[in-house]
């Protein structure tokens, strides 16, 4: 179902941007994103080169650093969307939907999220405006003890 994604067979061209380049994609992220403002120089260091690779169907991916780490992508002119490495990194970066229990088995199968799923008693979401890009959570599992 799902392909994975390799540099050779994807990337059609990598470039290196320059610097004045580089300060207005770290611009239009700390626009977007206002609470990486403090984490930005750990995230994309301003000493470490910075890579603007075309993707096949108008996808822009940045990487960063001699090691080619992807960072955000970008689909035509849109927002700058970061990857899981980055999500992974700053959790709060994005407003969550929390899916339902019950649901969470089909939408990791690559089912699409329908609004039972978020607005049951185990789905919770955040109030963002309309076409914002959010985070799909599963639910938060606790441990159970047993009684003895």
């Amino acid at each position: 179902m799902f392909r994975k994604f390799t540099r050779e067979e994807h990337i059609s061209g990598k470039s290196q941007v320059k610097s004045s380049v580089q300060r207005g994609i770290r611009g239009s992220i700390l626009d977007q994103y206002p609470g990486l403002e403090e984490e930005i120089d750990e995230l994309l260091p301003k000493k470490e080169p910075l890579f603007v690779c075309k993707c096949a169907n108008h996808i822009s991916l940045v990487a960063s650093g001699h090691n080619f780490v992807p960072l955000f992508f970008q689909v035509r002119d849109g927002p700058f969307v970061p990857t899981l490495r980055v999500l992974h990194q700053f959790p709060d970066l994005l407003p969550k939907y929390r899916v339902d229990r019950g649901a969470i088995r089909f939408v990791l199968s690559g089912a699409n999220i329908m609004a039972p799923g978020l607005t049951s008693a185990g789905g919770a979401m955040d109030d963002v405006p309309a076409d914002a890009v959010v985070v799909c959570a599963a639910p938060i599992r606790h441990s159970r003890t047993r009684a003895r």
